[in-house]
């Protein structure tokens, strides 16, 4: 039989997951936006007068790839969620061991792409940081949004937007890995062979104690 706690605890993973992944590509999308579609992760910046300007930006594909992974991530949990919604009102949700096998191998692949956008988050935003620093008119990346940049109205909030989403991706890191780790010990569970009972173990003594009473005492 199926073990339900893991089950749950996974599909509670899987939500949370779903909670928190839109915030990435959300974030990132709109700090693409502020600075007229270029990716400003790893970007460098210069003066441009009493002005900041970024003047070499990332190819955009890099902010595509984060956003897009975790855009996909996002979507893949709320139509998993969906799909548990639905076959436990329809029909049995429980999966074979080849179902688990999948979920295992794609909750891998989440992991690896989840650090992989956290990393480049990370770094993406300590380098930009760093350059703006480097230009010593202000000691840091939160103080930046407050000086004006080239074009009017560009990088607004932008350290916000790229903290909050590196911190969007390390949630849903540590809740991938609840998942995975869940989900191998329901297939530990559910790979342990069945033996059937024997006379000597405990189970057998209260299975026939219920059925023909205890064994008389020995004279």
């Amino acid at each position: 039989a199926a073990c339900p706690w893991p089950a749950t605890v996974s599909k509670l993973a899987l939500f949370a997951a779903a909670l928190a992944g839109p915030w990435r590509p959300a974030a990132l999308t709109r700090t693409q936006g502020s600075f007229s579609g270029h990716c400003p992760l790893y970007g460098v910046v210069a003066l441009n007068g009493s002005s900041l300007a970024l003047s070499h930006p990332s190819a955009p594909s890099l902010c595509y790839f984060v956003a897009g992974a975790s855009g996909l991530l996002a979507l893949y949990c709320l139509l998993l969620l969906l799909f548990w919604v639905y076959s436990s009102c329809i029909e049995d949700s429980y999966r074979g061991p080849i179902g688990l096998r999948i979920a295992l191998a794609i909750s891998s692949i989440a992991i690896f792409l989840v650090l992989v956008t956290a990393c480049i988050l990370r770094f993406g935003t300590r380098s930009l940081c760093d350059s703006v620093i480097s230009l010593n008119i202000t000691s840091s990346c939160p103080e930046a949004q407050k000086i004006s940049w080239t074009p009017p109205g560009t990088a607004m909030q932008f350290y916000f937007n790229l903290h909050n989403a590196e911190t969007s991706s390390w949630v849903s890191l540590i809740l991938w890995c609840v998942v995975l780790v869940v989900q191998v010990v329901q297939w530990k569970l559910e790979a342990a062979p069945y033996r059937p009972l024997e006379k000597g173990d405990p189970e057998w003594s209260s299975e026939t104690d219920a059925l023909f009473g205890p064994p008389l005492p020995h004279s």
